[in-house]
């Protein structure tokens, strides 16, 4: 197993109710990276047991647990907490359910030691078997988002295979009510946006797998989209207040170079 470990980056799985594919995403992840931390949503689907008694025999997983369920973004911030205070610098989010690709975390991570400053953001490739509502809705959701950061290169701003800089993270997260549920990933990348934490976006491959195949989704397709158009709400009214010294520092950096 060619594992490369590392002491600043490391893999940030959370994970609510994901069924058996997590142990699939855990042992895909460690095949490739270590460290490999997985934040616990307060499952109660009996997951949770059975991370915790691999990472036991594994010094390269570590199994974190919240007591009740609070949230993706709840979830990916008690990480990033802990990931600082053990002085790490970056994290690489993805998905326990199998939707994520965890061959491509190498170069992912290889391209956010190459520009540590930056957010480097998958670019989902969507194969046969994504569901056309979810691709077209999210379209949707990337125009608001382009608009938001007017247009900083952000190729897709839901999908949650990416690589963080902590420390900006951190300080967003601690100044908002928000970003903690579905909502985290598009405001995460709007407001790093804000601060000027620079964009890279990679290819990734997506998987969307049947029920027949183990795939679980907690989107829910009402309560989800009402919580993205406040969020969207959110970020317009930001974007509004922000608009003239985003175009000022758009005009100087045409100037100069």
């Amino acid at each position: 197993m060619n594992v490369e470990a590392s002491k600043t980056h490391l893999v940030l799985i959370p994970s609510f109710n994901p069924g058996d594919k997590v142990f699939e995403t855990v042992a895909a992840a460690r095949q490739v990276w270590n460290p490999v931390w997985v934040i616990v949503d307060g499952s109660t689907d009996g997951t949770q047991d059975q991370l915790i008694q691999l990472a036991a025999t594994d010094p390269g997983l570590k199994v974190y647990l919240q007591p009740r369920n609070a949230g993706k973004g709840s979830t990916v911030l008690m990480g990033v907490k802990l990931a600082l205070q053990q002085g790490f610098t970056h994290v690489l989010t993805m998905d326990s359910d199998g939707q994520h690709p965890a061959q491509c975390i190498r170069i992912f991570m290889s391209t956010s030691h190459k520009f540590p400053a930056a957010m480097i953001l998958g670019a989902p490739v969507f194969g046969v078997d994504a569901p056309p509502l979810r691709v077209w809705g999210r379209k949707i959701s990337n125009g608001w988002a382009n608009i938001e950061t007017l247009w900083a290169g952000v190729h897709d701003s839901l999908f949650g295979f990416r690589v963080y800089p902590l420390v900006p993270l951190e300080r967003i997260m601690r100044r908002q009510l928000w970003m903690r549920r579905f909502d985290f990933d598009v405001e995460a990348v709007v407001r790093l946006c804000w601060r000027g934490v620079e964009p890279i976006n990679l290819p990734a491959p997506v998987r969307y797998f049947r029920k027949e195949e183990g795939g679980i989704s907690h989107f829910n397709y009402w309560r989800d989209n009402a919580l993205l158009t406040w969020m969207h709400c959110r970020l317009l009214l930001g974007f509004t207040a922000r608009l003239p010294s985003m175009i000022f520092s758009r005009l100087i950096l045409r100037k100069n170079p």
